[in-house]
């Protein structure tokens, strides 16, 4: 996992950290005004819920067991 990076616009604001966008790799902004987090933008966030809608992206485990229809 990659620890975020800290950037500061001045002294007065919070820290912001950046991490690189789980989709494309561009910072994103880690900060309750991004409504995208982790996401760069929401173009990647939606692409993201794609790719789990179609389920390109799952999650390993084991088969279920056949099913009886009654």
């Amino acid at each position: 996992m990659n620890k975020p990076e800290s950037g500061r616009t001045d002294s007065a604001s919070p820290a912001v950290s950046t991490l690189p966008c789980p989709r494309c790799g561009q910072p994103a902004r880690w900060a309750t005004d991004n409504p995208a987090r982790p996401f760069c933008s929401e173009r990647c966030k939606l692409i993201d819920l794609g790719a789990w809608a179609t389920e390109s992206h799952r999650i390993p485990g084991d088969p279920l067991p056949p099913q009886d229809d009654e």
